[in-house]
């Protein structure tokens, strides 16, 4: 394989990944959509986890992995990811910090990220200085598949947020993974699901 089908191969990689990481940043925000302001920002489970905090949160952290890892700060200070500053800071909103304030924040993120990816190769080496040292030097394509994942899981984690507080699924009615789209269908598949459980744990009453 001569060098430039290898280059032509890596850049074909590295829209393949940055493209998956696109969307699920979409994934993401379009959990707020159609949602006032309480809904965005209380939390449903017991860890407090809340669909605005999980936008800051991403934001945040992949202004780090794609800004000091690389050598490329931003600039931008982020109060809540200082040392010292309260736990869980960057995993809600405060009352002073407003929706827009945060939804700028991720479009930010997003730029800042998205011209890294696209002014280093592959390869390009980095270091996670929050990271144990035996696993502290990375690449851009490592923090690349790193930053999918953790996007993917709070996305997933914003999903069942979102459900709990309106029913919405998914993308919406027209997800082709969604099964049983409308309420009855739901309500029956839960039924299913709630049967067999019994059934299958030997307490069938």
């Amino acid at each position: 394989m001569d060098t430039s089908t290898v280059a032509g191969y890596r850049d074909h990689q590295k829209d393949t990944l940055l493209l998956y990481l696109q969307r699920r940043r979409g994934d993401l925000l379009g959990k707020l959509d159609g949602l006032g302001e309480y809904d965005i920002r209380r939390p449903l489970v017991p860890s407090g986890t809340n669909l605005l905090g999980l936008v800051k949160h991403v934001a945040s952290v992949e202004l780090e992995y794609f800004g000091e890892v690389f050598g490329r700060p931003s600039g931008r200070v982020l109060p809540w990811m200082a040392d010292g500053a309260r736990p869980e800071a960057d995993m809600w909103a405060t009352p002073e910090e407003s929706r827009e304030s945060i939804l700028e924040l991720h479009a930010f993120s997003a730029e800042h990220s998205d011209a890294t990816i696209e002014a280093l190769p592959l390869d390009a080496p980095g270091a996670v200085p929050w990271w144990p040292e035996e696993r502290r030097s990375v690449t851009l394509q490592q923090i690349l598949v790193h930053m999918i994942s953790e996007t993917a899981q709070h996305a997933g984690h914003a999903d069942i947020l979102r459900e709990l507080i309106d029913g919405s699924l998914g993308r919406g009615a027209d997800d082709p993974n969604l099964g049983a789209a409308d309420a009855e269908g739901r309500a029956a598949h839960a039924q299913r699901v709630e049967a067999g459980a019994r059934v299958a744990s030997g307490h069938p009453g």
